[in-house]
């Protein structure tokens, strides 16, 4: 991809170019676009060609698979062989929503979609910018986070631009994300369901809805053994990666502001909870209520 070549446009996520971007995904090519959770860089997941530009735009390994996006159930003959009873249960409990399903795959999906896995992720958002595009395309799509390989996953149009500006053609501006991190993702393939990712939709949420257990891939605290098969987004790669060096303080409010304090040396910047910032006297950016997992997710990345 010759990227001095392409101009990347940004456009409100309305009218016109919702229907440019729909047009765009039935000729082959990508748009990025908001949906509940991030932004993502959208392909028909029918259109081998056409995915495989995701990976060159993002930089992506092959091995890491990608996840597709429909309205809804009626979307999922040919993309899936089989919707298991489990699968059903979550998709009434949270679809449209920030789940993502991994089914046995289906023989409509683009083997690129794939990564070689007889599976495949499915997940039905709730944006409606997305399930505009969905619907005037006719096209299920693929969508990865609208960022380079291994950076922060951008929930506004101004930070898709920055990674990828000049790799596609068109970026739907559709504001702030309201999730702010990625999809949930389970597998109801096998004997047990598995989360392979966490996210706003919780362990126990899915417990509660299937009324059993959920295994816990191995693969969100460790790192896979080399060689290993990916089976989900999110569990091989770096990812979430900021540039700066972090450290991670576990502990009260006066010992976190006593250990900034003391590397004053450093230039320290500070993340913290809603409110703290004034007792601090450093550079901070609050980052949501104390407790509140769901405000801390949408406001971390942006």
């Amino acid at each position: 991809m010759n990227r001095m070549k392409m101009k990347t446009e940004i456009l409100p996520a309305e009218g016109e170019a919702i229907a440019k971007a729909a047009d765009l995904l039935r000729r082959g090519e990508l748009v990025a676009l908001p949906t509940e959770t991030v932004y993502g860089i959208a392909a028909d997941a029918r259109n081998g060609a056409a995915v495989a530009k995701i990976f060159v735009a993002k930089g992506r390994p092959q091995d890491n698979p990608l996840i597709v996006h429909v309205t809804g159930p009626e979307m999922l003959p040919g993309l899936v062989s089989e919707v298991p009873e489990r699968a059903q249960l979550l998709m009434a409990a949270f679809c449209p929503g920030p789940l993502t399903i991994i089914m046995p795959r289906g023989p409509e999906v683009a083997a690129e979609c794939c990564a070689g896995l007889d599976t495949v992720g499915i997940r039905m958002p709730s944006h409606p910018v997305a399930r505009a595009v969905i619907a005037q395309s006719g096209c299920a799509f693929a969508a990865p986070s609208a960022n380079l390989s291994g950076k922060p996953s951008p929930t506004n149009a101004q930070d898709v631009f920055t990674d990828m500006d000049g790799r596609l053609p068109l970026i739907l501006d559709g504001g702030e994300c309201d999730v702010g991190v990625e999809s949930t993702v389970i597998s109801v393939v096998g004997e047990k369901p598995t989360l392979f990712r966490p996210g706003h939709i919780t362990l126990e949420d899915l417990e509660r809805a299937l009324g059993e257990e959920v295994e816990v891939s191995k693969a969100i605290l460790e790192k896979l053994p080399e060689g290993a098969v990916v089976r989900s987004p999110g569990m091989k790669y770096k990812h979430y990666a900021p540039k700066a060096d972090v450290t991670l303080l576990d502990g009260t409010f006066e010992q976190f502001k006593a250990y900034v304090d003391a590397h004053a040396d450093q230039n320290p910047s500070c993340l913290c909870f809603t409110g703290e910032a004034e007792k601090l006297g450093w550079p901070c950016v609050e980052y949501g209520r104390e407790g509140d997992g769901a405000d801390q997710a949408k406001h971390i990345f942006r």
